[in-house]
């Protein structure tokens, strides 16, 4: 008689544990889900005639990190957005179309005469924006992110509209690698982490920088042909074709 009694209060917790077991998991996967974050693909350029949108994709990547020019380094520049599309041609070969760069401008250590209360007086202030240089390739080989040229423009208001780095026909070039493995943080929508670096390109002399242009070499060190590199932390999305609006 004892046994059974004890059969049954054992039977009892079983279901007990079991229902609270239901309970937890219940409560956990009503969690809610956190934010999906939102891309802006309005840069995604025209593919094309004749290719299947449902094979092409617009990727939308941003990224920041360090960059060094010479002999300043900043520690964080800012984000960059860059816009691309790429997929099969007709005839079975690899296309791509540039879409866009957008970044603000960051500020340069030490403004334009390596003063350290340069922030302070805008008149002293030196920061460089990144533009497209005209050429790119990012279909990749192994650990090889392919080719990306940018050119820096210099912004002060002791300088002329035109000072840049990597101007006319030599922009700079960049080679990126990945470093480590890429992440998914999300299917749906695709977001993917990597990260990707390069240290072995060279930086023209800054060009078009007027009465100054002395000045801003020498307090960049420029040029440069070794020295220099770019560190960054990227996040990217895409869309195929069929999903967006016609271009």
């Amino acid at each position: 008689m004892q046994t059974n009694v004890f059969r049954r209060a054992a039977a009892g917790l079983a279901i007990a544990a079991a229902a609270l077991t239901v309970t937890i998991a219940g409560t956990a996967s009503a969690a809610p889900a956190p934010p999906t974050p939102s891309y802006d693909f309005s840069d995604c350029p025209a593919i094309p005639a004749g290719v299947d949108a449902a094979k092409w994709k617009c990727e939308v990547l941003t990224a920041t990190g360090s960059l060094k020019l010479g002999d300043r380094t900043l520690p964080e520049f800012a984000p960059m957005t860059i816009t691309h599309a790429e997929g099969p041609m007709p005839d079975g070969s690899k296309g791509q179309v540039w879409g866009a760069l957008r970044s603000a401008a960051t500020a340069v250590p030490g403004g334009l005469f390596d003063n350290p209360g340069a922030q302070h007086s805008p008149a002293l202030g030196l920061s460089v924006q990144p533009e497209y240089g005209g050429r790119s390739d990012f279909y990749t080989v192994g650990n090889d992110m392919g080719l990306f040229t940018l050119r820096y423009r210099l912004l002060s208001p002791l300088l002329p509209e035109g000072c840049v780095i990597g101007g006319g026909d030599a922009p700079i070039e960049l080679r990126l690698k990945r470093v480590g493995k890429s992440e998914w943080l999300s299917k749906n929508p695709p977001v993917i982490k990597f990260a990707a670096a390069d240290d072995a390109f060279a930086v023209p002399a800054a060009e078009g920088c007027g009465p100054l242009g002395r000045v801003v070499n020498d307090k960049l060190g420029l040029p440069a042909k070794t020295g220099n590199s770019i560190s960054l932390s990227a996040l990217y999305t895409f869309k195929t074709y069929d999903q967006l609006p016609p271009r």
